[in-house]
């Protein structure tokens, strides 16, 4: 399981930090963890699944 910043999530959908955060707080991204600063970390897999899902709703 390779995990993914906040900020590293934000880049690869293309959208705000804010946003992916909003996404946590809503479960629709699912954090497996913190790093050093208590910034939620997420399973690259799954941020890679959502996209695709996200793709076929119409876009983030």
């Amino acid at each position: 399981m390779s995990l993914m910043s906040t900020e590293q999530v934000a880049e690869f959908l293309g959208v705000k930090v804010e946003r992916v955060k909003r996404l946590a707080r809503e479960s629709l991204l699912i954090a497996k963890g913190e790093d050093a600063n208590g910034e939620p970390q997420f399973d690259a897999d799954e941020v890679t699944k959502y996209k695709e899902l996200a793709a076929r709703f119409g876009g983030l």
